[in-house]
């Protein structure tokens, strides 16, 4: 037996691990999205320096100050959402597509967009889903010629939705999201009604914060 067969990490049982010791004593209650996050081989989806500690129950630093959520923020952003078989979903910050690929198993059709030059060919290279389709293009701006969309999963921190991803979703569509409030982040959900688009924290956990979503500054008169 070779060294690099004697030391291979046993990524099934991380695997299985990280689904008894991170999603179910944590409030991922959807059996659809457990089922998926243990069947969707993680290690593929991060960097191959950190594919060891693919499982770990931390966010995942990448190149460009970018990094990929811990598998209980991903696992609360679409338990919350209550994705259906037949939902059209948007996925905002596709990173390596491991949220993408999840969200494969549990929605009809899937728009994952993704910024970056370098992770969105990682993304494309990673996810063999036909119902999987990878824009490349600013997160902020969603992607519009898929929409409407059932549900809108923004894959990490903001501090504010851009009005053009809330547009995006279809009246009494869901979008869970983490929120940056004071250096503190929070998970959120949120509907949209014929009356506007409001969102509620549910969880005061670490969530990776995504660029380009500061808030608008309000303008200030000097004295």
């Amino acid at each position: 037996m070779t060294d690099s067969m004697q030391t291979r990490p046993d990524f099934d049982a991380m695997r299985h691990a990280m689904v008894v010791s991170q999603l179910r004593t944590s409030a991922v209650s959807d059996p659809r999205v457990i089922d998926a996050m243990a069947e969707i081989p993680r290690e593929g989806f991060v960097p191959a320096a950190q594919v060891d500690v693919a499982y770990r129950d931390a966010p995942l630093p990448l190149a460009g100050g970018r990094a990929i959520n811990a598998p209980l923020i991903t696992g609360r952003l679409l338990t919350a959402a209550g994705i259906r078989p037949t939902d059209r979903v948007l996925l905002v910050g596709a990173a390596m597509g491991y949220a993408a690929a999840v969200l494969a198993r549990l929605a009809g059709s899937v728009v994952a967009v993704e910024e970056d030059a370098t992770l969105a060919a990682a993304a494309r290279d990673a996810i063999a889903d036909a119902t999987v389709t990878l824009v490349e293009g600013p997160l902020t701006a969603g992607a519009p010629d898929g929409a409407p969309y059932d549900v809108i999963i923004i894959d990490g921190a903001v501090e504010s939705v851009p009005d053009a991803i809330v547009q995006q979703l279809a009246p009494g569509g869901r979008l869970t999201t983490g929120l940056v409030d004071r250096g503190v982040t929070r998970l959120a959900l949120g509907r949209r009604s014929e009356g506007g688009f409001g969102l509620v924290d549910f969880a005061d956990l670490d969530c990776v914060v995504l660029p380009g979503f500061a808030r608008p500054k309000t303008f200030q008169f000097a004295r």
